[in-house]
């Protein structure tokens, strides 16, 4: 997270991103989110994946920006802001952020697979243990494959654990490798799991590597709306660095 609101960090340079970015040879990350001033919202997400370009949004990274604004001083409980997918509004309280998606209108079902956006392409296939799943092997090759062509796809692997609680491991495209969790694979997964006749619930809690996650929806016959990620976020460290 940097606070670019005076437009300092070089965003045309992908290399440094992706050199701040890297586990071993700086800072360490799955991507770098930029806070800039916005002229008529409270400001501005910029996304970048780890591997130095601009990304689409960003779900967890979004919950994280809210909380870096009231770190920052710039909000208290409400804010609304500009990502990548255009406006978003969330609420925070005690650390725990409730960040709204925009509406997910066209999808595409299939046997093996459901596929859709939420703000980032997601594949979404169902699987009776995650755990179990080489994530980076089986996701690379669903994320390139010739269906989805050079820009590729987010891909997630998702087991029920009863009617209202799912396990999803994901794939990201852009950082290529299994992340920790994605919250806008989080949010294609348990909508994928109610268009899949897997859960009756529009309420789903969704268990990734990096925590407990809620997903609130309401279903349409061609849409969803009404759509809201929730889970806690904490502050880790600060720092600086010379570019």
């Amino acid at each position: 997270m940097v606070d670019d609101r005076t437009r300092q960090f070089p965003r045309e340079n992908h290399d440094l991103v992706a050199q701040l970015c890297h586990r071993r040879l700086g800072i360490g990350a799955d991507g770098l989110i930029l806070l800039d001033n916005h002229s008529s919202e409270d400001f501005e997400m910029i996304y970048f994946n780890a591997d130095g370009h601009l990304g689409t949004f960003c779900g967890n990274g979004g919950r994280c920006v809210v909380a870096f604004a009231k770190q920052l001083g710039l909000i208290q409980s409400h804010t609304q802001f500009i990502a990548a997918d255009g406006l978003h509004s969330a609420l925070i309280q005690d650390k725990q952020v409730s960040l709204k998606m925009n509406p997910v209108a066209g999808w595409k079902f299939s046997e093996d697979f459901v596929f859709m956006d939420t703000g980032s392409p997601h594949h979404v296939t169902f699987v009776e243990d995650v755990s179990k799943v080489d994530v980076a092997r089986e996701g690379a090759a669903i994320a390139h494959n010739d269906h989805y062509g050079a820009t590729g796809t987010n891909v997630n692997f998702v087991s029920m654990r009863n009617d209202n609680h799912i396990d999803v491991r994901t794939f990201e495209r852009g950082v290529e490798a299994e992340t920790l969790s994605c919250g806008t694979g989080v949010t294609a997964s348990a909508i994928a799991a109610f268009l899949a006749n897997k859960s009756s619930q529009t309420q789903i809690l969704v268990h990734t590597r990096g925590g407990l996650l809620k997903v609130d929806f309401k279903a349409h016959k061609e849409s969803f709306s009404d759509i809201v990620l929730q889970g806690p976020t904490k502050w880790v460290f600060s720092g600086t660095i010379e570019l």
